[in-house]
């Protein structure tokens, strides 16, 4: 976790331009925000075809079970094996940065994951941020960080 917001310190000092040049920022998270939310209802859904599409084959992932998945095969795995599995799941990006050939969303989620996935039928409150990076072209999904909220004692 620390070195995520290191990262994020740093990325905050980078200035600040549109990835392309005719794209406004207005229209540019306009289309991360579709991109973002397709994610999400493709990993609710199951979708692998979908998910191979929108992740680079690089993708990281620090998954709130507690493990870093750096390939995207090895996510589709977990996916397939029920690991990740989901009855209900809700995506709300609350903020956007923009840097050259890069967009960083952090927001919230709220799951319910599916019966024989962990933690099933719990409902659970995460956080979230998503990297996606311009890469020949297309948005894909570079890195993601996803962590459960601990309920307040």
């Amino acid at each position: 976790m620390k070195y995520l917001f290191v990262c994020i310190s740093i990325l905050a000092r980078c200035s600040s331009v549109c990835a392309q040049n005719n794209v406004s920022h207005e229209q540019l998270q306009a289309t991360i925000t579709r991109l973002d939310m397709a994610h999400a209802r493709a990993i609710f859904k199951g979708d692998v075809p979908a998910l191979d599409s929108l992740m680079d084959d690089d993708v990281t992932v620090n998954h709130p079970t507690n493990r870093i998945v750096k390939e995207k095969q090895a996510l589709l795995a977990l996916i397939n094996q029920g690991v990740i599995r989901y009855s209900a799941f809700e995506r709300s990006p609350e903020t956007f940065l923009f840097y050259k050939d890069m967009v960083v969303v952090m927001g919230s989620e709220v799951v319910v994951p599916a019966s024989g996935a962990p933690d099933a039928g719990k409902t659970i409150n995460r956080r979230y941020t998503n990297i996606w990076m311009l890469q020949a072209g297309r948005w894909r999904l570079a890195v993601r960080h996803a962590n459960n909220v601990c309920s307040e004692l």
